[in-house]
């Protein structure tokens, strides 16, 4: 079985100020609540490898792994995988934006394999993705759209 998330959010910001701030993986800590440190290791042509680290769980570990990123602006889209899979076979995420209703829609789009031995199934995973997505996406909302109207007042 493999796993599938399709998750969006509409923004009240430009979209060119949505992808700034939702693409300074450096500030990725400020702007989710679920990292506690997001690592540039290199930069390559158009993609960039970084390691992202978790909140500390309830046994006081930090989860953390390797991503590469590539960002083309040109057609507002993003594609990255997992470098260092850990439980995964492997992790495909695909975001997009989309001006639309004087804002933007950014969508993020997750496909995901478990190993066998991961502690738990696709479906499972499945299911936090998209929870834990839901509330990612809205907490960005509130501060991508309150730093907009900072922005916006300052100008």
């Amino acid at each position: 079985m493999t796993g599938h998330t399709d998750n969006e959010v509409f923004i009240q910001a430009p979209i060119e100020y949505v992808w700034d701030r939702t693409n300074d993986i450096e500030d990725w800590p400020n702007l989710f609540s679920e990292y506690s440190a997001a690592e540039i290791l290199d930069r390559d042509d158009d993609t960039i490898r970084f390691r992202l680290a978790l909140q500390p769980d309830e046994n006081g570990k930090v989860w953390s792994w390797v991503s590469a990123r590539k960002p083309d602006e040109s057609t507002w889209t993003v594609r990255s995988q997992r470098v260092e899979t850990g439980p995964f076979k492997y992790m495909w995420i695909f975001w997009e934006y989309h001006e639309a209703d004087g804002g933007t829609r950014m969508r993020w789009v997750q496909d995901f394999e478990l190993k066998p031995e991961a502690p738990v199934d696709d479906a499972t995973m499945q299911e936090r993705l998209n929870r834990n997505t839901r509330i990612q996406q809205q907490l960005i909302k509130e501060k991508i759209e309150a730093g907009f109207a900072e922005k916006s007042a300052d100008d």
